[in-house]
């Protein structure tokens, strides 16, 4: 599976707009949650390994290659980290961490 790039065919969408090129990287396993995890600060291959749940070392570094690819996690001397625009892209993300629990409470009330 290749890099989702803005401008380019990706998985659902052949017009290359870059949302589409987003939502492809977003939907692949793990992007999110690498993304989300190192919102919380940096770490190195390992703590980011055991923050997200014991993701297989090949998932992992695959994740990473991609998103290090797109510019929006950077590896520096204290590991791994978002960029600015992966800082960006958490911002317009965690909203959603949020809106889910309030979801998830009135799906738990409507079905008790």
């Amino acid at each position: 599976m290749s890099i989702p790039m803005p401008g380019e065919q990706v998985r659902g969408s052949k017009t290359g707009k870059p949302i589409m090129a987003l939502l492809d990287l977003l939907g692949r396993t793990w992007s999110l949650g690498i993304i989300w995890q190192l919102h919380q600060g940096s770490a190195t291959f390992r703590e980011l390994q055991q923050r997200c749940e014991q993701i297989s070392p090949s998932l992992l570094n695959t994740r990473l290659k991609e998103l290090k690819t797109l510019h929006l996690v950077d590896s520096t001397t204290n590991g791994y980290q978002l960029t600015i625009s992966g800082e960006e892209l958490f911002a317009i993300i965690s909203p959603l961490g949020e809106w889910s629990s309030q979801w998830a409470n009135q799906i738990k009330k409507e079905n008790a």
